[in-house]
């Protein structure tokens, strides 16, 4: 059981940090930070792996708690 408390911990922990930068370059976007088009594209390109990362950590999440009821 402590295994997966340890696990249920790192998983909400990785998500965080990902909703957390996330949302600092989202606020950076939103008040004008990007100085040209290029600057603009990067900083969604960033958003782009983050929200993608943080699916991914969501389906892990998933698949753990399935394998937990077999």
């Amino acid at each position: 059981m402590a295994v997966a408390a340890a696990k249920d911990e790192l998983l909400e922990y990785l998500r965080k940090q990902l909703r957390e930068q996330l949302n600092d370059i989202t606020d950076n976007i939103a008040t004008g930070s990007c100085e040209d088009y290029p600057a603009y594209k990067y900083q969604t390109g960033i958003i782009d792996g983050l929200v993608r990362a943080e699916r991914a950590l969501l389906d892990i999440d998933e698949m753990q708690y399935r394998g937990d009821d077999d």
